[in-house]
C-alpha cells in the first residue's frame, strides 16, 4: 500500500492488483478526486495517508477520506454523527454504517458543481474539531450468534481473546457471521478465523 500523498494521485492506493494501471480506480475518477483534493487543502485541511488514502485532518483529528471505487468515487466525514446535511447529499457508506457519513459522486464534474456545498460541510466539520465536540459515544448490546456463544464458552482462551478486542472489532464477527444461515459453516468460520481473535484482528484484517 502506498505512503506517499502524490502517489494515490498518479497510480493509486495500491490495495489490490490493478495498482498502477490504467484499470486502477483513480484513474476514472482523477478529475474529480484532485478536485477534491484542492477543496480540502484550500479549507487549510492537512494531508497525510491513512490507509492507503488521503485523509485530511485539523489539528491531529481526521475530518474527511477520500475514496475511489469502480463505480464512484467519495468523500467521507469522520464524525458523522454530528453532521447536520442541511443539503440532504450524504449517504451511508454501506449496511451497518450508523449515519450517513459520505458524499458520493458518479460523474468527474459533480464536484466542481457542489464546490460550494462541499465547502460548507468541511466548514461544518472543522467547527466541531476547533471546538472539541465529539458525538456521544453510543454503546451497542451485541447479540452473538448462539455458535459464536458456544465456541467462547467452550474456548476460555478465545473468550479472552474475544472480551479484548475492540468493539467495532467483535461487531465485525457478528456481521462476518450473518451473511450465513447455515450452523455448520459458521462453525467453520470461527474455526478459521480463531487465530485472527487470538491475535487481536478484526474479521476482515489481515
Amino acid at each position: 500500500m502506498i505512503t506517499e500523498i502524490e502517489d494515490y494521485f498518479t497510480v493509486g492506493c495500491g490495495r489490490c492488483e490493478r495498482f498502477a494501471t490504467p484499470e486502477c480506480s483513480t484513474r476514472q475518477w482523477i478529475v474529480g478526486l484532485r478536485e477534491l483534493r484542492r477543496i480540502c487543502v484550500d479549507a487549510g485541511l492537512v494531508e497525510s495517508v491513512k490507509w492507503a488514502h488521503p485523509c485530511y485532518a485539523h489539528d491531529g483529528r481526521n475530518i474527511v477520506i477520500i475514496g475511489a471505487l469502480r463505480g464512484d468515487y467519495r468523500l467521507s466525514f469522520f464524525n458523522a454523527a454530528l453532521m447536520k446535511d442541511p443539503a440532504k447529499v450524504l449517504e451511508r457508506s454501506g449496511p451497518n454504517t450508523r449515519h450517513p457519513d459520505m458524499i458520493r459522486f458518479t460523474l468527474n464534474s459533480q464536484v466542481q458543481s457542489m464546490e460550494p456545498v462541499i465547502r460548507s460541510y468541511l466548514e461544518e466539520a472543522l467547527s466541531y474539531a476547533r471546538a472539541g465536540i465529539r458525538p456521544p459515544k453510543v454503546v451497542d448490546e451485541l447479540e452473538l450468534p448462539p455458535e459464536l456463544e458456544e465456541a467462547l464458552g467452550a474456548d476460555p482462551e478465545l473468550a479472552g481473546a474475544f472480551a479484548k478486542l475492540t468493539p467495532g472489532r467483535q461487531k465485525s464477527y457478528v456481521i462476518h457471521l450473518s451473511t450465513t444461515q447455515n450452523s455448520a459453516t459458521k462453525m467453520q468460520r470461527i474455526v478459521r478465523l480463531r487465530p485472527h481473535i487470538l491475535a487481536g484482528k478484526g474479521a476482515l484484517e489481515r
